[in-house]
C-alpha cells in the first residue's frame, strides 16, 4: 500500500523523486522518505506528507544521478521518523524501501539478535535489510546474489528496492506480490521504478511490468531480469496507454471531485466499442472467447473488497435476474482463510480497482488451483489480476488518485452489467425486447449521468444541513440495496461520521432503534419493483421522527411530500438505476467531508490500492 519510486540516469534524481512521491502519496501519507546515492549514501525521512519531508530537506545535499523514494502506509510500526522508509542496515552500506508484509519477520529478527544486530525500528523492513546485510557478508557474495538467498527464505508479500553504496551505479528491485512498474527512458539511459505508472508518465511510455519472483537490475542504460534461480528473463516492454493530463487535478479542488465530474466520459469510454445501440450488440472478445465456460457456469463467485464488492452485490443481483445463473459474493480477505468448494465448473470474476488487491490475487490463486475459470474485472493495464485470470474486461475508468472510489465503481457496474447482458443473450434467458430496451439503457447513462451532475449545488446545500451528524442510516431494497452499503461506507471513508447501510426490510430487525429526531436515514428510493415497500419503511422512519434524505426518482411525488430532503435522479431501469442512483451518494460524502475541513483526497488511515493483507 506504500508508494515507491526510484530513479538512476544522467539527471538530477531529487526532483524526479520528490515529484514521484506526491503522485503516489495517495498510497500512503503516514511518512515518507528519499535516498540519493552518489559519493555517499544520504537517507533523509520525516514522519508527515511529502510536504513536510520537502521542508525538512530545504539546505540538505541533494545531488544525485541514483535514489529512491517511499511513502508510506504503516503496517509494522508506528508513523514516526525512525519507522519511515528508507532504512539504513547495519554497516550503512545498504538502503532500502519496502512495500508489503514480511510474515515471518519475527523469527528472522530473532535470529539476527541474537548475531549482535541492534535495530533503529520497529519495521519489517529493517530486518529484511539486515537479513541481507548478514548474507552478503557471511558469504562473501555481492548484494544481488545476497538479495536472491534472503527471498527465498521470506514469507509475505514485497517490492524491495535496494541501493548499495559500494555500487552507486546500480539499483536492485524485487517484487512478489506487490506492484512494480519500470519506465525505460526514450533515449534508453535512463530508467524510472514506481509503484504504477503515475510518477512514470511524464519521462516515458515504455514500460515493464515485474512479475513475482523477478529480480531487477538496473543501470542508467541496462535493465536485467532474473529469477530467483538467476537465469535471465527477457523484458516485455509495453506502451502506456496515459497522458499526463490524467493524473492531474485539471482545476478542480480535489481528485475526488474530478472523478465524480469525470463519470459521463469513464462510463463512455467503458460502453465505447463495446456496445452499439443501433446494430444491438455487445463485443467484448475476452467474454466471447470464453462464452461456453460462462453460460454454461455451474455457479459464479464474485470475489473482490470493499467498493468493488459492492459492485459485486450489484452483479449478483443483475446475473441472476438476466442469465439465470447462480451468484454468490465473497469477500476476498474471508474466502482465502476459510475452505470454500470450489469445483471446475465455477467461473470466478475478480472485481479490483487497481488489480493489485493482495486479498483478491490470493483468493483467485486459491481458486485456480481448484480448476475453475477466472475473469477479470480491473481497471489498471498490466496489473496481476489481469495476468492471472483467464479472460476478463477492462473498465477503461482512466487513473483514479482519490482514495475513496468513485467513478471505478460506476465503470465496474457498467461492464458488469454488460457481461451479463451478454451471456443472457447467449443463452437465450432474455427475449430481444427486454435485451434491446436495456441496451438503449445502458448507452443512455453517460448522458444521464451528466443531469445527475448539475445536481451538485443542492447535494452541497444538503451536506452543509447534515455536516454536524454524529451518525447516518442508508437504506435501499433490490438493485438500490448495494448502493445503500456504498453510500454509507462513503460517508465513513471521507467525513469520518459513523453510517451504515442496511437493507430496508431489515430495518426492523435492529436499526430502528437508533431513529430518533437527530439521526438523517438516506433511502436509496429510485422507482423499481420495491416501490411500494421502500414508502412503507419511509413511513416507519417519520413515525419516529427520524430525518429522511431520498434519492428517488425523477417525477416521484409520492416520496418527494413525505422526505424531508430529497434528490431526484432520472428515471432508468432498475437493473441500470445503481450507477445513476450512487452519484448523489458520492457528492454528498465529498461535500461533507468538504465541509468539515478534511482532506478528501487523503482521509486518515486508508490507502488506495490495498497491497496487504
Amino acid at each position: 500500500m506504500c508508494g515507491i519510486v526510484a530513479y538512476i540516469g544522467p539527471r538530477e534524481a531529487y526532483p524526479i523523486i520528490l515529484k514521484g512521491l506526491k503522485r503516489l502519496e495517495y498510497r500512503g501519507y503516514d511518512s515518507s522518505g528519499v535516498a540519493l546515492l552518489d559519493k555517499d549514501l544520504r537517507v533523509y525521512k520525516k514522519k508527515g506528507k511529502v510536504a513536510e519531508l520537502e521542508d525538512s530537506l530545504v539546505g540538505k545535499d541533494l545531488h544525485a544521478h541514483a535514489g529512491m523514494g517511499h511513502t508510506r502506509w504503516a503496517t509494522h510500526g508506528e508513523p514516526n521518523d525512525r519507522n519511515a522508509h528508507p532504512h539504513s542496515s547495519a554497516s550503512g552500506r545498504l538502503a532500502m524501501i519496502h512495500n508489503g508484509i514480511i510474515e515471518n519477520y519475527a523469527q528472522l529478527k530473532s535470529e539476527l539478535i541474537k548475531k549482535g544486530y541492534q535495530f533503529k525500528s520497529d519495521t519489517d523492513t529493517e530486518v529484511l535489510l539486515n537479513f541481507i546485510e548478514d548474507i552478503q557478508q557471511n558469504n562473501n557474495c555481492g548484494t544481488e546474489e545476497a538479495v536472491r538467498i534472503a527471498l527465498r527464505r521470506v514469507v509475505g508479500a514485497y517490492v524491495i528496492i535496494l541501493l548499495d553504496k559500494q555500487n552507486p551505479d546500480t539499483i536492485i528491485a524485487a517484487r512478489k506480490g506487490s506492484p512494480l512498474v519500470i519506465g525505460i527512458g526514450k533515449n534508453k539511459d535512463e530508467h524510472f521504478l514506481a509503484s504504477d505508472a503515475s510518477p512514470i508518465i511524464e519521462y516515458t511510455k515504455d514500460v515493464v511490468y515485474v512479475n513475482d519472483y523477478e529480480l531487477a537490475i538496473l543501470k542508467a542504460d541496462e535493465l536485467i531480469l532474473k529469477n530467483l534461480g538467476n537465469e535471465k528473463i527477457t523484458p516485455f516492454v509495453q506502451k502506456l496507454d496515459l497522458e499526463l493530463a490524467a493524473i492531474e487535478k485539471g482545476g478542480y479542488d480535489h481528485f475526488m471531485l474530478k472523478e465524480i465530474f469525470e463519470q459521463p466520459d469513464t462510463i463512455f469510454d467503458c460502453l465505447r466499442g463495446r456496445l452499439d445501440a443501433v446494430k444491438g450488440t455487445i463485443t467484448m472478445a475476452g467474454i466471447q472467447q470464453n462464452m461456453d465456460r460462462l453460460k454454461n457456469a455451474n455457479r459464479i463467485l464474485i470475489i473482490a473488497c470493499g467498493t468493488s464488492w459492492h459492485a459485486g452485490l450489484v452483479a449478483e443481483y443483475v446475473i441472476e435476474e438476466l442469465c439465470r445463473i447462480p451468484v454468490e459474493v465473497e469477500y476476498a480477505s474471508e474466502f482465502r482463510y476459510r475452505n470454500p468448494i470450489v469445483n471446475p465448473g465455477d467461473v470466478i470474476i475478480a472485481i479490483s480497482q487497481s488489480g493489485e488487491t493482495a486479498d483478491t490475487i490470493v483468493a483467485i490463486e486459491k481458486a485456480k488451483e481448484n480448476g475453475a475459470f477466472i475473469m477479470g474485472v480491473v481497471n489498471a493495464v498490466g496489473s496481476s489480476i489481469a495476468r492471472i485470470s483467464h479472460a476478463g474486461a477492462y473498465t477503461h475508468a482512466g487513473p483514479e488518485i482519490g482514495v475513496a472510489s468513485t467513478k471505478a465503481f460506476t465503470a465496474q457496474l457498467t461492464v458488469l452489467t454488460m457481461i451479463a447482458l451478454k451471456i443472457a443473450q447467449e443463452k437465450g434467458t432474455i427475449d430481444t425486447a427486454r435485451y434491446t430496451r436495456l441496451l438503449n439503457e445502458l448507452h443512455n447513462v453517460p448522458e444521464k449521468v451528466k443531469e445527475v451532475l448539475k445536481l451538485s449545488p443542492q447535494i452541497k446545500r444538503l451536506a452543509e444541513k447534515y455536516k454536524d451528524a454524529k451518525d447516518a442510516l442508508y437504506l435501499g431494497r433490490g438493485y438500490n440495496f448495494p448502493v445503500a452499503l456504498e453510500g454509507a461506507l462513503k460517508l465513513k471513508e471521507i467525513s469520518y461520521i459513523h453510517a451504515e447501510g442496511y437493507p430496508a426490510a431489515e430495518m426492523k430487525h435492529g436499526p430502528i432503534a437508533l431513529v430518533d429526531e437527530n439521526l438523517p436515514v438516506v433511502f436509496v428510493a429510485t422507482r423499481d419493483s420495491y416501490h411500494e415497500k421502500i414508502v412503507s419503511n419511509i413511513q416507519e422512519i417519520k413515525a419516529r421522527k427520524g430525518k429522511v434524505i431520498a434519492v428517488i426518482s425523477q417525477g416521484d411525488e409520492i416520496i418527494e411530500k413525505m422526505a424531508d430532503d430529497y434528490v431526484a435522479v432520472p428515471e432508468a431501469d432498475e437493473l441500470i438505476a445503481p450507477i445513476l442512483s450512487v452519484i448523489p451518494m458520492q457528492l454528498l460524502s465529498y461535500y461533507v467531508g468538504v465541509a468539515k475541513g478534511y482532506d478528501v483526497d487523503k482521509p486518515r488511515n486508508l490507502a488506495k490500492s490495498v497491497t496487504v493483507e
